[in-house]
This record gives C-alpha cells, structure tokens and sequence, in this order.
C-alpha cells in the first residue's frame, strides 16, 4: 500500500514501474542500463479514489496525462533505479495530495464606495500630476 494521507492509500497493483534508458550523466553506463523509472498510474480506473480526486487530479496531471487516463511520470534525474523509482512514486503521491485537498469554497465580494471613491481620486491626481510634466510649446525655457 501506498499511503497518499490519513484517508488515501493506493494499492501497488494499481501502479506500473518500467525502467528505460535516460540520457544525461553516467558515462559509459548511460548506454549500458536502463536507469530511468516510468511510473503509469490509471486515473480512470482507479478504485482507490473518490470521482471528485480523479477529476481535480486529471486537471493537475496536464500534459502527463494520456487520452486513455493513464498518468506517465518518467523520473531521470538521478543515476540509480531504485532513487529513481522513489521520486517517480513521491512525484505521484504529491499529485494526488495536491488532488485530494479541498479548493476553498470564495465568497465574491464587491468594492466599498470608500474604495471606488479613493481610487477614482488617485486616478483624478495621477492624471494631474501628468498633465503637469508635459512641455508646451511656446513656452519660455
């Protein structure tokens, strides 16, 4: 099990982990052995997570995202297998937290007339301030 927080866990059949070649550092090993981990996670298809997840995590996934709803996180950046594995694997359970919270429910509020007020007399000064730098033609210099 993969725990995401105090009320998510992902089982770990519901995830695919692939190692592929990486380019980058490593020298001669580069070409030798397939460091890079692809994790695929099915979104769609998940029985672990409640429909309102999936559709915010389908939103935050963007370009990782196939058309199928498969989520793909390919994770390089380091020269092992198993460091790699575990930031593909962080990469994801950070997805799915960020997914998993609640956005904020806004209130829509208007301008106080004080404020529209004030700001139409900033406007009335700024404007004045302007009109004063400017050079007339015909003036004494």
């Amino acid at each position: 099990m993969i725990e995401i927080n105090d009320r998510l866990a992902l089982a770990d059949d519901e995830i695919s982990l692939t190692f592929i070649r990486a380019g980058g550092p490593g020298g001669q090993n580069v070409n030798k052995v397939s460091t890079a981990a692809q994790l695929r996670f099915d979104v769609r298809h998940s029985p672990s997570l409640p429909e309102r997840v999936k559709a915010r995590l389908e939103t935050i996934a963007g370009a990782r995202l196939t058309k199928d709803g498969v989520i793909v996180i390919t994770a390089n950046r380091f020269r092992t297998q198993e460091a790699n594995r575990k930031d593909a694997l962080a990469r994801l359970v950070e997805m799915i937290a960020r997914a998993a919270l609640q956005p904020r429910f806004r209130v829509p509020t208007k301008p106080t007339l004080g404020s529209k007020k004030r700001r139409l007399e900033e406007k009335t000064r700024t404007g004045t301030i302007k009109r004063l730098r400017t050079v007339r033609p015909g003036g004494d210099d």
